[in-house]
């Protein structure tokens, strides 16, 4: 059974359109239901294909995450749910080699901070007194994402510049910078987290899977070498199965 064709990520995408159309009309419970479920799918996918237990981890942080944030009064539980998420995607990206990789990403990297930093001058003022001084961490946190992601896999690197972007427009519809109750506000920051959970995982699971086929034919990825943490350059990136 290949990736693609997995009960899960099928159940994954039908969710994910099913959370966006009840999202855009405001559909309650249901549209919090399915967002819930999101993560957890997820969840299964990867333990299906045998992916590694911190990506589990921090996926188990987003479903709590997204689940927080749904109830009153837990918006600095969920933002510290999504922190511990963004903890476990770094440290595996860094484990994997992503820091030895840095010096290919510079450019990348200075544009994310600035960005991030106009972001964050911009709905400062905004901002609930009480998760502002929380915020510059969590920004911290999403960037670590960004950059070790990118640094690593280039589908990952695009999942860790999706939630960079839709946890922007969250900061700005908190601030009052944006109507956060806008149904295109709400579609916006969900389809890009939703893209940015699925592309952050997928990239992990197909990197997992290359790594493995390079250990079958000879490579022992567990020694540090001049090619080591990247992949010798005739191994394919192919789909994970």
């Amino acid at each position: 059974m290949t990736a693609v064709k997995s009960p899960w990520i099928i159940a994954f995408g039908i969710v994910a359109v099913v959370h966006l159309v009840l999202n855009a009309a405001d559909v309650t419970p249901w549209d919090s239901i399915t967002k819930c479920l999101l993560a957890p799918l997820l969840v299964a996918w990867v333990l299906q294909l045998d992916g590694p237990r911190l990506l589990v981890l921090a996926l188990v942080f987003c479903f709590l995450g997204d689940l927080f944030l749904e109830l009153d009064d837990l918006f600095a539980a969920g933002m510290a749910a999504f922190a511990a998420a963004h903890v476990s995607f770094i440290v595996f990206f860094v484990r994997r080699g992503a820091l030895d990789r840095l010096r290919t990403v510079l450019v990348p990297l200075v544009v994310y901070v600035a960005a991030a930093v106009g972001l964050l001058a911009w709905a400062w003022s905004g901002l609930d007194a009480e998760i502002r001084p929380l915020v510059p961490f969590y920004v911290l946190l999403l960037l670590g994402t960004a950059i070790t992601s990118l640094a690593l896999d280039r589908r990952a690197g695009i999942g860790g510049l999706l939630f960079l972007i839709s946890d922007g427009f969250i900061a700005l519809g908190e601030a009052d910078r944006m109507d956060k109750d806008a149904a295109w506000h709400g579609l916006v920051v969900m389809g890009l987290y939703i893209l940015s959970i699925f592309l952050l995982s997928a990239g992990i699971l197909n990197r997992e899977a290359a790594t493995r086929r390079a250990a079958q034919d000879g490579f022992d990825p567990t020694v540090r070498t001049d090619c080591w943490p990247r992949l010798p350059e005739s191994t394919s990136f192919r789909q994970a199965q």
